[in-house]
């Protein structure tokens, strides 16, 4: 695994205050875990798997952010949820028009928001189809994994 790689690991685990990571590429795998005021990171070998394993997998949510989640949004069926820890970004450029606001009809796979992750923008595509009833996440707001973006109805 490339170390440029693992520094921006640990600089995203200190920005997001996420207490650990763990990511597994190919036979690698490489798990930053945040005690004390400074990450520990720890080299492991994995075995061999028989698929290819996601490309980012993060610890869950600290239990208090997954409270105020499950306070915020009425009904899990109808959220959609980060798929990664980065930074939300509402619109494709500052000062632009968001991609959508409360009351916008929205298709499945039509791109609600975009998330930053390791200097990388991810479209957040819609997986339903309805009207956005709320928006959980302010522009520039770090996420958390699973953390609840959006209502749909």
């Amino acid at each position: 695994m490339d170390i440029r790689k693992v520094k921006k690991l640990i600089e995203l685990l200190e920005e997001s205050g996420v207490a650990e990571i763990e990511i597994k590429e190919g036979e690698e795998s490489v798990r930053i875990s945040r005690h004390g005021s400074a990450p520990v990171t720890t080299y492991v070998q994995a075995p061999p798997m028989a698929h290819a394993p996601a490309p980012v997998a993060a610890a869950p949510a600290p239990r208090a952010a997954v409270v105020e989640a499950v306070e915020a949004a009425p009904r899990a069926d109808a959220t959609v949820n980060a798929p990664m820890v980065g930074t939300f970004y509402s619109s494709p450029a500052p000062g632009a028009k968001p991609f959508v606001e409360i009351g916008t009809e929205v298709k499945v796979g039509q791109t609600l928001c975009i998330i930053e992750a390791m200097k990388m923008m991810n479209q957040i595509e819609s997986d339903k189809a309805g009207k956005v009833a709320a928006v959980l996440v302010k522009g520039g707001d770090p996420v958390e994994f699973g953390q609840p973006l959006f209502v749909i109805e």
